[in-house]
Formats: structure tokens, sequence, C-alpha cells
């Protein structure tokens, strides 16, 4: 066996299951954190806040005396609250007996109901609040286009054109383009718009006018690459252009889907461009269930690129606000598109291939710490949303659960009995395990 020949496969594993645990590593600390300061801040005392399970490897006690470890294995973490008998709660009769009255206040068990349940509904809430910060920061950083749309960056492609960088658009093939934020009108522009290979720009340079060449408005360029998807197997980059698809020349991305689309899923042979060279590569496009606006799934093939303009357009900074309100509706958008996908999928109206298990996560979040760091950055935030998400379900061991009993117990002033607890407990342990094996036998078995 050539050993060196595994080097760049091991590299890859190992640069895969770092940027996991990091992601992970992150998105619990934030959940967990918020059990333990929404429990401080209700009155109830933490024993221990651990990174990871397993043998400690590290740990130190604060000035309340609740000790913060990293454990061995860092798939999770978990707070104890006084009185828990466990990591995952449960009360501790012999320890809670032994309290005095004023020290049961101080426990999960003992607090009031209102304490209990904000402390539970805290871990899922802070993932939410990460999720917001993130997107709000990275829409900041993005910008927004600038009116007129002015070229900010030309984009490397194998076609002669000749804009530059400050160049305000004014007109393409003489009809002025709607702004940005008119998406509608946007689109149906674009559509208007003769498919060749060369286009005239009217443009705004140093004060005047002037109609230069350039390239279709949206070429078959890949801006970024979907972790997992049939063009990240074979091997796409960002930047990559498409030249011909089974030898005939392309120059729009809506002729590359259009190929894609009506392959039923047979192979295609490509030609790309890449930094000056001729690549060519083979790939089968995959069956893709994708949301529509009305909330439904459409079942089309894919290849897993994402489109752009063939230039970066100009940006400016949008006002903290309307920033916050986009990260606000972004966090909004992935919860509806969750609770719908998971929906479909229950229904059998989608392949249950669409939940991915440790696995494939794993490779999805190496794939976007590869593609930079905002992309990685925005798909933990997107990961934060989706664990949220899942803790809010009414299953016994989740949050969601906890607070289904918490409400039960506010309805009929006492809590469940404790071997109604118990059922319920083991009946949501298998459900969660359920769900995992499914999700790993996709990671392993789905296309």
């Amino acid at each position: 066996m050539d050993f060196v020949s595994l080097i760049p496969q091991f590299g890859g594993l190992l640069w895969t299951l770092l940027a996991f645990v990091v992601a992970l590593s992150i998105i619990v600390a934030i959940h967990e954190y918020g059990h333990y300061i929404v429990g401080r801040w209700s009155g109830i005392h933490a024993d221990v806040f651990s990174l990871g399970f397993g043998p400690v490897i590290y740990s130190r006690h604060d000035k309340r005396g609740t000790k913060w470890q990293i454990a061995l294995f860092p798939l999770g973490g978990y707070v104890k609250f006084k009185g828990d008998s466990n990591a995952s709660g449960g009360k501790d009769e012999a320890a809670m007996n032994a309290l005095p009255e004023a020290e049961r206040r101080r426990t999960m068990n003992g607090a009031p109901l209102w304490a209990r349940a904000a402390t539970v509904a805290a871990g899922p809430v802070f993932n939410f609040v990460l999720s917001i910060l993130v997107f709000t920061a990275i829409f900041m950083a993005r910008g927004t286009v600038s009116e007129p749309i002015t070229v900010g960056e030309l984009r490397d492609l194998p076609i002669a054109q000749e804009l530059r960088v400050g160049d305000e658009i004014v007109a393409i093939e003489g009809t002025a383009p709607p702004g940005f934020d008119e998406a509608e009108a946007f689109d149906a522009f674009l559509d208007a718009l003769p498919e060749h290979e060369s286009l005239d720009y009217t443009v705004l340079r140093d004060g005047a006018e002037t109609v230069v060449a350039g390239p279709y408005v949206y070429p078959p360029i890949a801006t970024q690459v979907v972790p997992r998807s049939a063009a990240d197997d074979a091997g796409f980059r960002p930047g990559d252009v498409i030249r011909t698809i089974d030898g005939a020349p392309i120059f729009a991305f809506d002729q590359l889907r259009e190929r894609v689309e009506g392959s039923d899923g047979a192979s295609l042979d490509l030609t790309i461009w890449r930094d000056g060279e001729i690549v060519e590569t083979t790939l089968t496009p995959r069956r893709t269930d994708e949301p529509q606006p009305d909330n439904s799934f459409r079942t089309v093939y894919r290849i897993g690129i994402v489109g752009g303009l063939f230039f970066e357009p100009a940006t400016e900074t949008p006002g903290v606000i309307d920033a916050f309100t986009s990260g606000v509706s972004q966090t909004g958008a992935i919860i509806q598109g969750s609770i719908s996908g998971m929906w479909h999928m229950i229904t059998g109206a989608i392949s249950t291939c669409n939940l991915s298990g440790p696995i494939g996560i794993a490779e999805t979040s190496g794939a976007m710490a590869s593609q930079g760091t905002t992309n990685f950055i925005w798909f933990i935030a997107v990961l934060s949303t989706a664990v949220g998400l899942l803790n809010l379900f009414p299953i016994p061991v989740l949050d969601g659960g906890h607070l289904c009993f918490y409400a039960y117990e506010a309805v009929r002033g006492k809590p469940p009995s404790d071997r109604a607890l118990r059922v319920l407990m083991s009946v949501g342990l298998v459900v969660i395990l359920s769900v995992m094996v499914l999700g790993l036998t996709n990671d392993l078995f789905c296309p």
C-alpha cells in the first residue's frame, strides 16, 4: 500500500473533523450557557458546566462553586444543576431530602415553575440569538448593493469584456435595469435579455456615458459549491466556468440549468475553465427536493453550484436596524423551511434522504470551512438555528419535552408522576435514537 498517497485524504479527514468539532462546540457552548446564565439569574445553582462528555481533561471552580470543565469527547455538553441526579437532569431524591428548605429553592426541582421553564427555554433561545447576531454581522459586512448598480469587482472569465471597476450600469441592450431590491422586476428584466455570449452595456464612466461589450449577465460560473453535491464530489471550485456540456458550448447559467434539469439523471461531460486552464470532468445530476414559495417542494435535478453576476456589485453598509431585521428574517426562514421539510418527510411527500446525520453534518462543516471563513460562520449560524429548533420539539429528553411537562404542571397544579416521567423519557430516548440511526443510515447509503 502507498501510504504517501493517503496523506491528502488523511489531512482532509482531519480538517473535516476539526471543522465539525469547532462548529458543534460553539453551538453547544452557547446553548448550555443559555441554560446556565438564566438558571443563575433565576436563583438556580449550577454544580457543573461541561463542554463535552467523558473523562475530564481540564476543570476549574469559580467563586460561586460551579465546576467548569472540558471533557474528552466534544460531541455535546451539559449543565448539571443542584439536586440533579445526573447530567441529563432528573431528581436526586437522597440529595433533595437532605437539603434544608431554603437550599431546595436553589435546585432545579425545587425552584418555582417560572424559573424552571425560563431556564429550560433559554438554551434554544440563545441558539436563535446567536444565529440572528451572526447573520446581522454578515449582512453588515457584505453590505447591500449600491444604487445605481455599480461594478465593484470583475470576476475572472474566459470571455473578453470591456467593463471596468467603478462603472455605473445605465442600461443593458438599451434597457435600464431595475434595482436589486425589486426582485420580480429584476428577474423579468433578465428573462427579456437576448441570450447572446456578448451584450452591449451602457455605463457611466468618468462622468460620461459610453457603450462597451461585456459577457452575458449571468454566465455559467460557480460562485459557490454546495457541500456533498455532485459538483463538490467532482472537484468543482468557486470560480469555475462551464464552457461546454456534452460538447455543446454554453454561455448562460440558464442554459446550464436547462441541460441539468433535462438530463433525467444521466451523466454529463463538462469542460471547465479554471484559472486559465481547461479541465474536463463528468458528473451525474442528483434528484433534489427544493422548497417553493408556497411551502411545497419540487423535485428537480441539480449538480450543486450557485451562480452569480459576471461581476461583484459595489455595496454600501446597511444600518444596524436593517441588518438586524434581515438577520431575524433569515433565522425565521430557516425555521420555517426546516419545519416544512420535516413535515413533508413525515407525510412522504419528499425523501427522508433530506435528513443528514453526524457524518453528513461533519462533511458539510469541512466543506464550508474550506470555502472561507464567512461561509463557515454562516453555516454555524444555520446549524445553531437547527439545533435550537430541534430542542424545542415536544419530545421527552429534549428541552421542548420538559416545557410540555411544565405546561402540564401549570394546568394541573402538579407535575406528572415520577413513573410517568420515566416512561415518557424512555419513549423520547427511543425516538431520538431512531432519528439518529435514520440520519446515519442516510449518510452511508443515500446518493
